[in-house]
């Protein structure tokens, strides 16, 4: 090898280190807890930097650190509006790297085999309903679609025929519900604890309820019919 060979092996090598460095930077801008809590939170629609600190339980201070090395890293976009700073996710490929990450932690790392183990399917171990049958038992009159999210986030958007009842009002709102058909319920992703905690609520009620396999963000990038507007 000559010396001009030589020269351009090792820009190769540069740029391809220089590369991963970039990449680098993503991972250790998800290596936080709470900034994948934000971004579950942002997969549901923008939010102020206000309320997103009061629903991932922090600090407005806190929040916007986080929020900025998400942003640093190219996650989410922030938008001043008056007095508010406004995120949303940077786009809809945002949601494949969480979902990649997620997958490959189901699959190959103890730490959360043993936490899906030990919390969820403690609390429900049958499979979630698919989006396909789903649709086949809303079509057939079959089911009644539970969004147990906060009403601002079902307002945002929700699956197409869905009645939105917050977790912490389930059990006073319960005779809304028909307890002649099955219950699906559903929330902001397939690990979001208010669908498993709604389950197994109905359930200790008697009613005949599952999860649905995923969350609104899931259905959308899935191209399934959404809808926006307040509860009826």
């Amino acid at each position: 090898m000559n010396d001009r060979q030589a020269a351009i092996g090792s820009l190769r090598l540069s740029a391809k280190l220089d590369l991963f460095a970039a990449f680098a930077e993503i991972g250790r801008a998800l290596g936080n807890p709470h900034r994948l809590d934000l971004l579950e939170h942002l997969a549901q629609g923008e939010r102020s930097v206000e309320a997103l600190a009061t629903k991932g339980g922090l600090t407005v201070a806190n929040a916007s650190q986080h929020l900025q090395a998400l942003r640093r890293a190219g996650l989410v976009i922030g938008e001043r509006r008056g007095k508010q700073i406004v995120y949303r996710l940077a786009g809809s490929d945002v949601l494949d790297l969480t979902a990649a990450l997620r997958i490959v932690g189901e699959r190959h790392t103890d730490a959360v085999r043993t936490v899906i183990e030990d919390y969820f399917q403690s609390r429900d171990s049958l499979d979630a309903v698919e989006f396909a049958a789903l649709e086949q038992m809303m079509a057939d009159g079959l089911v009644t679609l539970l969004d147990v999210r906060p009403s601002d986030e079902f307002a945002d958007g929700h699956v197409a025929g869905a009645v939105n009842i917050p977790l912490a009002e389930l059990g006073s709102r319960l005779d809304q519900i028909s307890p002649d058909v099955q219950v699906v319920a559903y929330c902001r992703g397939p690990w979001c604890v208010l669908a498993f905690e709604a389950v197994a609520f109905l359930r200790e009620q008697g009613r005949e309820a599952r999860r649905l396999d995923g969350g609104l963000p899931e259905w959308r990038r899935a191209g399934l019919p959404v809808e926006a507007g307040s509860p009826r």
